[in-house]
């Protein structure tokens, strides 16, 4: 019995001594990730903003139209002015370039979340 003893001792300080060094490895490797995430998410959020733009027409070009149409009117020209009010914007659609861009910005701050969710729950694990 004094053998077992010992060996489950020796045995319990080597798997504590092994589990602390593996917690506080991990542990700092995730302090690592939530930092390079919250960053990739911060200058992601700052081009998905820029490039927000770009997914709606001009509001000048309808000014634009519907400016040149009053011109139209008050000067007596009618027919130019057209019975329907000028909507440039109705035919617009956004490239599909910009689409592709935008939806891959949006992926990669979707997943940049998740690995920050992911650290958070392993953290408090």
């Amino acid at each position: 019995k004094d053998e077992r003893s010992r060996f489950w001792g020796l045995y319990k300080r080597v798997a504590e001594e092994h589990d602390d060094e593996f917690l506080e490895r991990y542990n700092s490797d995730m302090d690592i990730v939530l930092v390079f995430s919250g960053l990739f998410s911060a200058v992601s959020t700052t081009f998905i903003v820029a490039m927000e733009s770009s997914l709606s027409p001009d509001p000048d070009d309808t000014t634009h139209a519907l400016l040149a149409q009053l011109v139209q009117i008050g000067l007596g020209n009618f027919t130019a002015a057209g019975s329907a009010p000028a909507t440039p914007a109705s035919n617009w659609s956004p490239p599909i370039a910009n689409v592709r861009i935008q939806s891959i910005a949006y992926a990669s701050l979707s997943f940049s979340l998740l690995a920050a969710f992911g650290a958070v729950l392993g953290k408090q694990w």
